[in-house]
């Protein structure tokens, strides 16, 4: 248990109230909230690793290790307004972090591993044209869309993947409504370039690595 710990507001920032309680008495060392908490926020932890992780990387072995550092950490978090950026950057890191080791393992074995789009987390989407899309079976498109440069590639994700609303998006990365759906705009009209084989695809991706707003 962590005793004298201050909290905000539940509410703050737009979080749901009852995750917000979650978020509180998982911080105080509660186990019963802290599982609940990981259950409520795996789906979308699997989507912001998926985006972020190496191609050979298994995504299950990622999440075990967002899980344990989640157990681990949770305490320090002071703010549930906060949590989903804080969750979401330990997912961030634990992405890159297998990255670096696979690089220094890759010489040994260049051809181990499965490609990020086989570990494809399911979920719904509450779009029509996603839905049309059939992102749950589409691997070859999946493997298009994690071909988009890193800022595109998250929201992308986030969104079509996990059904996630663009407050919702905003809120795990820590951007502004506005922002979140500017970058979703982009990253679907790059993913159509690289779908049709366009010629113009290379130019807008390569346009917008440096330069993601």
């Amino acid at each position: 248990m962590h005793e004298g710990l201050e909290f905000e507001t539940p509410t703050d920032r737009g979080l749901p109230s009852d995750e917000g309680a979650l978020v509180v008495r998982a911080a105080r060392g509660d186990p019963g909230a802290q599982q609940a908490l990981w259950v409520a926020s795996r789906a979308w932890v699997a989507a912001v690793c998926l985006a972020h992780m190496p191609r050979e990387a298994d995504l299950e072995d990622l999440l075990q290790d967002v899980a344990l550092a989640f157990v681990t950490r949770v305490h320090t978090v002071r703010d549930p307004g906060a949590f989903r950026g804080w969750l979401r950057m330990i997912a961030v890191n634990a992405a890159r972090e297998a990255g670096r080791k696979r690089s220094r393992r890759r010489r040994l074995d260049p051809d181990a591993g499965r490609s990020r789009a086989q570990a494809l987390p399911t979920g719904d989407t509450d779009e029509p044209g996603d839905r049309a899309a059939s992102w749950d079976g589409a691997t070859g498109l999946m493997a298009k869309a994690l071909e988009l440069p890193e800022g595109y590639r998250e929201p992308l994700l986030l969104r079509c993947v996990r059904g996630m609303s663009y407050r919702q998006i905003g809120l795990v990365m820590d951007l502004p409504e506005t922002t979140v759906e500017t970058r979703i705009a982009r990253g679907r009209r790059m993913l159509r370039e690289l779908a049709s084989g366009g010629a113009r695809a290379a130019s807008v991706m390569g346009g917008s690595e440096g330069g993601v707003r």
